[in-house]
């Protein structure tokens, strides 16, 4: 699998329609209604899975029912993998608040060393196991499109790991790292730009947003694609 061309198509797929990367921007921006918000992860779910089938082009805004539907789905499977992270980090903040205001108590005997290590180790730990968990979720989530929104395509977990095997462990690293960076690099974009009263954080969720997601829809679609591609030549070098 080459990355730098997966990456280049994910990056160019965008451009194909400015129309629609504005209609999904307004859709993060008004998000705080709740069902925007579910379109919205509905609509890159449909991203994936025609990407996953082939097609190079950008999904229509139809079918909303569904669209929401789907959204739901995603939402239900991601709160699944990563409540478990997300409860250690919750649970090293509340340590830390909690020590906080024992502190501030003149007689309390608390060792403020051990709370910030315990509250720093359980942070951490949480945030391990998100980028962990985050790695599964990827493919767990191209398999429930695979399956045309089966939710319980993400939790089979054999097929899960036949994927990334097919794909390569280190192919799939790389991709993860690769997309990793690269959302932490336009985060920081839009951090800076979202620096500019009202206009740079309208700029930055109509636009680069809406960018970052679709880039990783369709780069996660490709490297699913290409665990059958790998899988095909496989099975083709066993026949010769």
């Amino acid at each position: 699998m080459d990355i730098g061309y997966l990456t280049s198509d994910a990056a160019k797929y965008s451009s194909k329609s400015l129309k629609k990367v504005l209609i999904l921007g307004i859709l993060f921006l008004i998000s705080f209604l709740i069902v925007p918000a579910f379109l919205s992860m509905g609509y890159l779910f449909r991203v994936l899975k025609l990407s996953i089938d082939g097609v190079d082009n950008l999904p229509d805004f139809e079918r909303w029912g569904e669209m929401f539907v789907d959204g739901l789905k995603v939402f239900v499977v991601q709160l699944t993998y990563f409540i478990i992270p997300f409860a250690f980090i919750f649970i090293g903040l509340w340590t830390s608040i909690t020590s906080l205001m024992a502190l501030q108590d003149a007689g309390s005997t608390i060792d403020p060393t051990f709370s910030l290590s315990l509250t720093w180790g359980l942070i951490f730990l949480g945030l391990a196991m998100a980028v962990i968990f985050g790695a599964f979720f990827t493919i767990a989530l191209a398999n429930m499109a695979y399956y045309d929104g089966e939710i319980m395509a993400a939790f089979r977990f054999k097929e899960i790991l036949d994927t990334i095997s097919n794909i390569s462990w280190v192919d799939f690293i790389v991709w993860y790292v690769v997309m990793i960076t690269i959302g932490l690099s336009m985060l920081v974009t839009a951090i800076i730009i979202g620096l500019i009263p009202i206009l740079g954080l309208i700029i930055s969720i109509l636009a680069i947003y809406p960018y970052i997601n679709l880039l990783f829809a369709r780069a996660l679609g490709l490297l699913f694609l290409s665990s059958f591609e790998n899988q095909n030549k496989k099975n083709n070098h066993k026949i010769t």
